[in-house]
């Protein structure tokens, strides 16, 4: 995986290597709830803690088939633990996970991995609606839960698209890490910001292993370039943030000659060749079809390489912005964003009271969830161009 995302090296390894001792006695002692967990991001997770042997794992995703997987990956990969392991497959929002965490609620450290991740997901004002429960509200909930408990550490994932965003999963989280800093007051809070977990669920380059599966064409976009981690790296960097991050930390992975930005289009081509094909660069969606409906030859595999159209795609992504102060020594290859990230009270209160009225009348717009967030963000430079990519193969 890191041949085909241009690097040779781990990107945390010195960081975890200078900080296992302390990992491993702090983990070993500890009980963790970790939300979200069979997620890519957050089963990544789940095995940087189950490695260290916990007193307490209990992770709850509202994926039942997933989280089937990860029991039997951990099984497979580590085994067993001393501690108490237990999944449960829960809805976060829902009243059986309010009942699950009143019957227990005892941890020391909360992760919350959960998340509408994709820029589609804006498309349509409903799917809309429930990002913003998924990545604002649902947080709120399970914060305001952890605080009556008396967790130590409420760690939450956030994305480089909440830097400066442009679409509104990215503002969704920037609206998020405003809902953290005002928690922050009753409990110790870190997050982080990272970049494109590769062959994450779901994600292009995962399609890009279904497309080769099912016999069909690959997509991608020749004129935007991403950073990427690998799913380990994106659980290291969590779990440093959660347990070594102070309260209101923001971790980010530093640019460095390992981090750089690579194209998606580059990448297929690596992959394709990488599967002992040859890519055939086709003109049209139809071309491609045609052409991956005919193949008889093992040689070369139908492309489709165009420039993005679509709503909400950022020409280059960052994971900081120019107000924000840094602290780039602590660790060798994480950066952290100190301080608060400013908020107005009065503002996330009217935010909530409107969400909740739009709501409660059964009936909304996108241009009414939009105005609400430029109330929150007035530089919001959200990217409408009308397409989506579900109307793109």
């Amino acid at each position: 995986m890191l041949s085909l995302i241009g690097r040779s090296k781990e990107l945390f390894e010195e960081d975890i290597v200078n900080h296992q001792r302390e990992l491993m006695e702090i983990v070993s002692s500890s009980k963790f709830l970790v939300l979200g967990g069979a997620g890519s991001i957050g089963q990544a997770v789940t095995k940087e803690i189950f490695s260290r042997n916990p007193q307490k794992l209990h992770v709850v995703d509202i994926s039942e088939n997933n989280m089937v997987e990860l029991v039997r990956d951990v099984r497979s990969n580590y085994g067993y633990i001393e501690g108490d392991f237990q999944t449960f497959a829960l809805d976060i929002g829902s009243v059986e996970y309010d009942a699950f965490i009143e019957a227990d609620g005892q941890y020391d450290y909360v992760l919350n991995l959960s998340a509408l991740k994709h820029v589609r997901s804006e498309k349509d004002p409903y799917t809309l609606m429930r990002m913003i429960d998924v990545n604002i509200f649902n947080t709120q909930k399970t914060i305001k839960q952890s605080i009556k408990n008396g967790v130590k550490k409420y760690f939450c994932v956030s994305t480089d698209k909440a830097a400066n965003p442009v679409n509104m999963m990215g503002a969704s989280k920037r609206i998020m890490e405003m809902f953290l800093m005002r928690q922050s007051q009753y409990i110790a809070i870190s997050t982080a910001r990272f970049a494109n977990v590769a062959f994450s669920d779901g994600s292009l380059l995962y399609g890009f292993n279904q497309r080769i599966q099912k016999k069909q064409p690959i997509v991608a976009p020749n004129d935007i370039k991403r950073y990427f981690v690998t799913p380990k790296e994106s659980g290291e960097l969590c779990l440093m943030s959660c347990i070594f991050g102070e309260n209101r930390d923001i971790f980010f992975p530093k640019l460095s000659e390992k981090l750089h930005l690579i194209s998606f289009a580059d990448i297929a081509v690596k992959y394709i060749k990488e599967q002992g094909y040859e890519p055939y660069l086709c003109d049209s969606e139809d071309e491609a079809r045609e052409f991956a409906a005919s193949m008889t030859s093992n040689e070369k595999w139908p492309c489709l390489f165009t420039r993005s159209t679509t709503t909400g795609e950022k020409d280059f992504e960052e994971f900081f912005t120019d107000q924000e102060v840094l602290d780039m020594d602590k660790f060798f290859n994480l950066g952290v964003i100190k301080g608060a990230i400013e908020y107005n009270e009065a503002d996330l209160t009217f935010f909530e009271k409107e969400i909740h009225r739009l709501k409660s009348e059964r009936k909304w717009t996108k241009q009414e969830i939009v105005s609400l967030f430029f109330h929150l963000l007035p530089a919001f430079s959200h990217k409408e161009t009308g397409t989506y990519l579900d109307s793109k193969m």
